[in-house]
């Protein structure tokens, strides 16, 4: 249990919300001229805990599979929770809660059906435009990430995704429209949702799948893709403060966690390392360089990375205005893990942590940790931060009386409330807002599931797609109103 330092307290000016993403909650798929992405392609595995990264597994032969096939069921992301005709009333709940900001995406392939097309989807277009207007009848702040784990189907079969150089001039067509259409609306973006993902997981970050890579080592193929988001970021985030005046525009990163797991100095050398990885694209976005780790990283396993002579000019001119990130859990790391147990996070593994409890899921939830990141972040760059996730995923149950009881989730907010409080008055840390992930449950990015909940919202909706999509408000719904 979290216990302050000092007393709880608050900017005035802080901003309060939630956070979803088009992929997990839009549902929609193929309606008013939404191209297919990545995500419409990913089935529903009823995959065990301990079996979780295999979520991610996926070939050319399960795309093609999934291209031919009208399923929904099967295909969870293609329903969501139907936000795409339940906006109003979402939108709605948010405000009943207070929320002064929303963190949302805009899905690539709604504003252009084909990243190839030279005019923007206006069905598309309209439906952001409305959402937004909605969010500013309530006074909500629209906080938009422009890419968000769904890169286009045709992007990946075409180019192979951001492996291309070609797919960096299509992204900056395609936030040009988003700038020009939405910047009346929308002070707030993100370039890339948790940038560093593509290491883990390629196919959702970047759209690269494995089989179509038999001309470069895959690893050597993500360096390249993770240069063109880098570029791709740099060139958004000079365009976007020309094109909307007064904007602030952020990058994104996965705030993993790992100890040492004992004082040894091997046990700590291997977390410094661990950790180290886990910043070294945010450097290139906050600091507009690559840092000398990384160009000896790729060096060193004979890789290389094609750049352009005026690459290292724009990603000096590129430089964001804060640093959001997602924060769940931490684990511990160990120079040799023989032996040791190992617990699933945040789309990784690491060792247990015995002084940790864990979710039904197996993250080790930390509310300490969320302070320990916060100041760790703000050392490193001094820029302003924003915490757009950090959450608890339950099984919730709904009582026959038609409500929710989640205490768990609310002695979690509370506990990482706490955590942020101490580390604006005490540490000094600027943090401007904090979203809390998933404020109306969602299908899950990890598992694919919807049992997985996160929300203060709870929506009528199993695993299999079945459900009425009735929305529900939990205990924690009230208690975050407060």
């Amino acid at each position: 249990m979290y216990k302050n330092v000092a007393k709880l307290n608050f900017p005035d000016k802080f901003l309060w919300g939630g956070a979803t993403a088009a992929n997990q909650i839009e549902g929609a798929w193929n309606v008013d001229g939404k191209g297919m992405t990545i995500e419409d392609c990913l089935p529903y595995r009823n995959i065990g805990v301990a079996d979780f990264t295999k979520q991610f597994a996926f070939d050319s032969k399960e795309l093609e599979e999934a291209i031919k096939s009208d399923d929904e069921l099967k295909y969870p992301k293609r329903h969501g929770i139907d936000f795409y005709h339940h906006y109003k009333e979402d939108i709605a709940l948010f405000a009943e809660m207070g929320f002064k900001v929303y963190r949302m995406s805009i899905s690539w392939s709604r504003i252009f059906t084909n990243p190839d097309d030279e005019e923007p989807n206006e069905k598309g277009i309209k439906f952001y435009e409305d959402v937004f207007k909605e969010c500013r009848k309530y006074g909500i702040e629209p906080l938009v990430t422009l890419s968000h784990y769904d890169p286009p189907v045709a992007l990946v079969k075409k180019y192979r995704g951001w492996y291309s150089r070609k797919t960096v001039d299509l992204f900056i067509k395609y936030a040009q429209v988003c700038f020009e259409r939405f910047g009346k609306y929308v002070k707030y973006w993100l370039t890339f949702n948790e940038v560093d993902a593509m290491l883990r997981h390629p196919v959702t970050s970047g759209g690269l799948i494995e089989d179509q890579f038999k001309d470069v080592p895959f690893e050597q193929a993500i360096y390249q893709a993770m240069h063109h988001q880098m570029i791709a970021s740099a060139l958004a985030v000079k365009l976007g403060h020309k094109l909307v005046p007064n904007s602030k525009i952020g990058c994104m990163m996965t705030k993993l966690l790992f100890y040492p797991y004992t004082c040894k100095p091997e046990d700590n050398m291997a977390a410094l390392l661990r950790m180290r990885s886990i910043y070294r694209y945010v450097d290139i976005q906050a600091l507009g360089k690559y840092p000398r780790y990384l160009i000896k990283e790729i060096k060193n396993k004979g890789y290389h990375v094609n750049m352009k002579p005026e690459d290292d000019k724009i990603l000096a001119e590129g430089t964001v205005d804060f640093i959001s990130f997602s924060y769940y859990m931490s684990s511990c790391m160990a120079a040799d893990t023989t032996g040791l147990t190992m617990s699933p996070g945040n789309t990784v593994n690491g060792v247990k942590n015995p002084y940790l409890p864990a979710s039904e899921w197996g993250w080790q939830t930390d509310a300490s940790g969320l302070r320990y990141s916060l100041i760790e972040i703000y050392d490193r760059y001094r820029k302003p931060l924003f915490i757009v996730e950090n959450g608890l995923g339950a099984k919730d149950e709904l009582t026959s009386d038609g409500k929710i009881h989640d205490k768990y989730r609310m002695e979690y907010l509370q506990e990482h409330i706490r955590a942020m409080s101490d580390a604006i008055n005490v540490d000094g840390v600027d943090l401007i807002g904090y979203t809390w992930w998933g404020c109306i449950d969602l299908i899950s990015e990890s598992t694919r599931q919807m049992s997985k909940r996160y929300g203060f919202i709870y929506v009528n909706l199993d695993d299999q797609g079945h459900g009425d999509y009735r929305r529900i408000k939990k205990d924690s719904f009230y208690y975050y109103k407060k």
